[in-house]
C-alpha cells in the first residue's frame, strides 16, 4: 500500500463545539494516515470594522487589542485538541489567522498556503444561522477549497 497523499489536515476552528467535534475526528484522521493537523482559529475582522458612513469603514486603533483578545480566547481550544493529538501521537500547529475580508478567502488561502491535502471543518459555527445543510462559511470552502473538504455534523 502507497503512502496517503494526505500529510497535512488543516482544521479551522470558531471556538464553537461543532468545531471541536470535526477537530476530534481530524485528529483520528491524522493518526490513521499518518498527516500533521494545522488548526487554525480564524478571526473574521470585518466584525470588527468601524463604520465611517458614506466613507466606508476602517479598522479600530485597537485592533492589535481584538489579536490579542482572539489568542486568548483560541489558547483554550488549541490546549484541548493538543490533548488529543497528543495521546494519538499527531503532530500538531495551532495559529489564529486575521480575516480582514472573508473568513472563506482566508481558509482557502491558508489551505493553498500551507499545501493541504484535507480540509476537515464543522457544519455550523457559532453564528446562530440556521442552513438547510451546512454553514456559509464551510458551504464557502467546500466550492473554493484546493483541496478535499470533509464538513462534519
Amino acid at each position: 500500500m502507497s503512502a496517503s497523499p494526505v500529510r497535512t489536515i488543516l482544521v479551522p476552528i470558531d471556538g464553537s463545539e461543532n468545531a471541536y467535534r470535526a477537530a476530534s475526528f481530524a485528529v483520528d484522521l491524522a493518526r490513521r494516515y499518518g498527516a500533521e493537523l494545522v488548526v487554525v482559529y480564524a478571526l473574521d475582522i470585518n466584525q470588527s470594522l468601524v463604520p465611517l458612513g458614506v466613507y466606508g469603514a476602517a479598522y479600530p486603533q485597537n485592533v492589535d487589542k481584538i489579536l490579542e483578545a482572539a489568542s486568548k480566547e483560541a489558547d483554550p481550544w488549541f490546549d484541548r485538541i493538543k490533548k488529543e493529538t497528543d495521546a494519538a501521537n499527531v503532530k500538531m500547529t495551532g495559529k489564529v489567522i486575521e480575516a480582514p475580508l472573508s473568513l472563506v478567502g482566508e481558509i482557502v488561502n491558508y489551505a493553498e498556503k500551507i499545501n493541504a491535502g484535507l480540509i476537515v471543518m464543522g457544519s455550523r459555527g457559532r453564528t446562530g444561522f440556521k442552513k438547510l445543510l451546512m454553514g456559509s462559511v464551510a458551504s464557502g470552502v467546500v466550492t473554493y477549497a484546493p483541496c478535499p473538504v470533509l464538513v462534519v455534523k
